[in-house]
């Protein structure tokens, strides 16, 4: 009896223990999942203090999203291969020493590397909570919840973080946005040591694709550097061609790379099946399209509309709570009646249409009627698409690569985000630039290059909604799939 009690004992202390584990987990992620949110709307206070003009502005955003995305899988082999404790660790203090970089930046190169550093950091946290969370939550049912609370989490961040920092930066200046993410990596680090699995895996170790991820890295580092240079430069110039040019060669080597090496980051056996690779290349779609709006309108509402930045945040905050809301249980339950296609179809479609209302936003818009209509379609289509694209990018892998799976899309939405957020940008300046020289007064022109963007995001969106209904199989998602479950997306709380 005392034997059975002892075991019983120890049985509940080590179930507190991993949830107390998830929950510090998920305050890591969390501080990663703000950075991706809470810059966009310091980014006007950002330019006027250090002189960047609109199309270098962009790398502000630009340089997290390719090191975060160039680095998600090899982030997750590190962990994998030596320890995912020590790699959480390494990557926390990288992500928190670089935001300390970036709240003390002075200048505008300074800022930029310190956001790459971050993005490296980033990527590494994010990669290896996942693995923690698949090997703290072994039973099928707590996994299910432990996942839910996490996709949760990754959703309410976004929300928080558009309204933290308008609060930050309308009290204490853009650097605060970065600054706030010292106390919280320091608790998360104290916290980790404390909780967190220490083993190393069994096994050699095997080689890393260090070569394919500085590769592909790169490659798009070149790429989106000379469509945010090509206004200036000129599209034809040897420069851009130049760099055009040099990014495609290090995608051909990247893909050759993944052909013979051993471990690859991204096995292209994978994109062999047609519904892997139809959601990726929607990831790319609607990456491009999300993360250009998220960027330009916060732009439009402060140099159009003259919104501060708290106004921003809080026009942000409905789109992000609908997105959540829906991350929550809503799209869990839409896949369980009717598959991945058509709500995948249907979401891609409802942004698209909030992207055109946001094409057609005036000079003199308000917040009720040419704002808030197309935040709140964004925030429910994306809201509605995010499950099923997710399910449709690990439909057809063998379990034990979902991991990678996963791994892969989310590097898509990074790299399609970066590289869509450059060509829109892009496309903006040169508009606005074209007509001021043309005569136009200077914020309609400003408006008519965010109209042009927002067109193009739209067509973008409706391009992915179009391929997921002609290349996305329409079975319901997989049974044994843990976040198309209501008990997954609601954290086991689902009536």
């Amino acid at each position: 009896m005392s034997a059975a009690g002892g075991g019983a004992m120890q049985e509940a202390a080590g179930e507190k223990r991993r949830w107390a584990a998830l929950g510090v987990l998920c305050l890591g992620v969390l501080m990663i999942v703000l950075d991706t949110t809470i810059v966009n709307v310091a980014l006007p206070s950002i330019r006027a203090d250090l002189g960047f003009d609109e199309t270098a502005l962009v790398w502000v955003v630009n340089a997290y999203m390719l090191t975060f995305g160039g680095c998600l899988l090899l982030g997750g082999r590190l962990g994998d291969l030596y320890g995912q404790r020590r790699w959480f660790l390494i990557g926390l203090a990288l992500f928190t020493a670089a935001s300390l970089a970036c709240g003390l930046a002075r200048s505008q190169g300074l800022l930029v590397a310190a956001r790459a550093v971050q993005g490296v950091g980033g990527a590494v946290v994010s990669a290896v909570a996942l693995s923690l969370i698949m090997t703290l939550f072994t039973e099928a049912r707590e996994r299910a919840r432990a996942m839910g609370i996490y996709g949760f989490v990754c959703a309410g961040g976004g929300s928080l973080g558009v309204l933290l920092g308008g609060v930050l930066t309308e009290a204490f200046g853009w650097p605060a946005v970065f600054l706030v993410n010292l106390p919280i990596g320091a608790a998360v680090c104290a916290l980790c040591l404390a909780l967190l699995p220490g083993h190393r895996p069994d096994g050699a170790p095997q080689r890393l694709d260090a070569a394919g991820a500085l590769c592909v890295t790169a490659a798009l580092m070149l790429a989106v550097y000379a469509v945010v240079g090509g206004n200036a430069a000129g599209w034809g110039s040897p420069s851009t061609v130049g760099l055009l040019g040099t990014a495609a060669a290090l995608l051909a080597a990247f893909v050759a790379i993944e052909a013979r090496v051993r471990a690859p980051l991204m096995p292209l056996r994978l994109f062999r099946l047609r519904t892997v690779a139809t959601a990726n290349g929607v990831a790319v779609l609607w990456a491009a399209a999300m993360f250009a709006w998220f960027f330009l309108s916060a732009l439009y509402m402060q140099q159009v509309l003259g919104y501060g930045a708290l106004q921003v945040g809080l026009a942000f905050l409905p789109a992000n709570l609908i997105m959540a809301a829906c991350s929550l249980g809503v799209s869990a339950r839409i896949v369980l009646r009717f598959g991945i296609r058509w709500p995948l179809v249907a979401g891609l479609a409802v942004a698209a249409a909030g992207l055109l209302l946001f094409a057609r936003a005036p000079v003199d818009g308000r917040l009720a009627t040419d704002v808030l209509p197309g935040m709140l379609l964004l925030g429910l289509g994306a809201g509605i698409a995010f499950n099923p694209l997710l399910l449709a990018a690990m439909r057809d892998v063998d379990p034990r690569e979902a991991g990678l799976a996963s791994g892969m899309v989310n590097t898509a939405f990074m790299m399609g985000g970066a590289l869509g957020l450059a060509v829109l940008a892009s496309l903006a300046g040169a508009r606005s630039d074209a007509l001021r020289a043309a005569g136009t007064e200077a914020v309609a022109a400003l408006n008519a290059g965010y109209h042009a963007a927002f067109a193009v995001g739209a067509a973008f969106a409706a391009l992915a909604a179009l391929a997921a209904a002609v290349l996305v199989r329409g079975a319901a998602a997989p049974a044994g799939a843990a976040v198309a479950t209501p008990e997954a997306a609601s954290g086991g709380c689902a009536p």
